[in-house]
């Protein structure tokens, strides 16, 4: 509130601060960024950040007396302050999986913002709209892109005729080889826990390799986690496919 009275009429809290109000995962700050009109002459004072842009936005989420960008708007202004891509992916992805915007809504912003810290907000919107959904996955990404092995799809559909069997991770349909990044990040309970092993029990049912790795293993033993997917997928040429139908993820997640 103090941020936004210093800012004065008009202004809008933006940032990681209206990220979290979004319920998106964003890094913490000592600042509150504010956005101020182009005219506005003010500098920053104390945690008050201000930002004079041109591009004051027309809608806000209102929480009371406070004004906050919507949750496109806040993720850019996010992940254009990031320095590393992985930081950029993380935010990205989480805004997307809570379904807080789309792909779509922060290509938009993407494009109509300025074009400083830009590059990695283009690089990590890119993945996600592979089928990227958290920083994990990501990191999954860049260590298969320098590997040499075949690409897999991220988060895809894997159908039994039109039974729903998983949406793993990483999946080399021609293969029948799924990696599962498993992080207790995301298992909030002992019930989330359980319903991760029995997809991988229904995967397996149906004939798919599950490789369970951590964040931790993806980081720190990368070499280790590559040989044991191209072991995987040298061990399953040759063997009749699986009789499963893929459906890509879509871009709007």
């Amino acid at each position: 509130m103090a941020a936004q009275l210093y800012g004065g009429p008009g202004s809008v809290i933006t940032g990681p601060v209206a990220a979290s109000c979004h319920r998106i995962r964003a890094p913490e700050s000592d600042f509150v960024d504010v956005l101020v009109p182009l005219a506005w002459q003010r500098r920053d004072a104390g945690f008050a950040r201000l930002h004079r842009t041109g591009r004051m936005p027309g809608r806000v989420y209102n929480f009371g007396p406070i004004r906050y960008a919507l949750a496109p708007r806040a993720v850019a202004d996010t992940v254009r302050g990031l320095a590393m891509l992985r930081d950029v992916q993380a935010v990205i992805a989480d805004a997307v999986q809570r379904r807080r915007c789309d792909v779509h809504e922060l290509a938009a912003e993407l494009n109509a913002g300025p074009s400083a810290g830009s590059a990695l907000f283009r690089a990590a919107l890119s993945d996600v709209a592979t089928g990227i959904r958290s920083a994990a996955e990501g990191d999954l990404l860049t260590l298969l892109q320098k590997s040499g092995l075949p690409m897999p799809l991220f988060n895809a559909t894997v159908l039994a005729g039109n039974a729903f069997v998983a949406q793993p991770d990483a999946w080399w349909p021609e293969y029948g080889v799924v990696v599962e990044v498993d992080s207790q990040e995301w298992h909030l309970s002992p019930q989330d826990h359980a319903r991760t092993l029995e997809r991988q029990r229904r995967m397996g049912k149906y004939g798919i390799v599950v490789l369970p790795f951590t964040p931790k293993q993806i980081r720190t033993r990368p070499t280790e986690v590559l040989a044991t997917i191209r072991d995987a997928l040298d061990a399953a040429r040759g063997r009749p496919p699986l009789n499963l139908r893929t459906v890509p993820a879509p871009e709007a997640a």
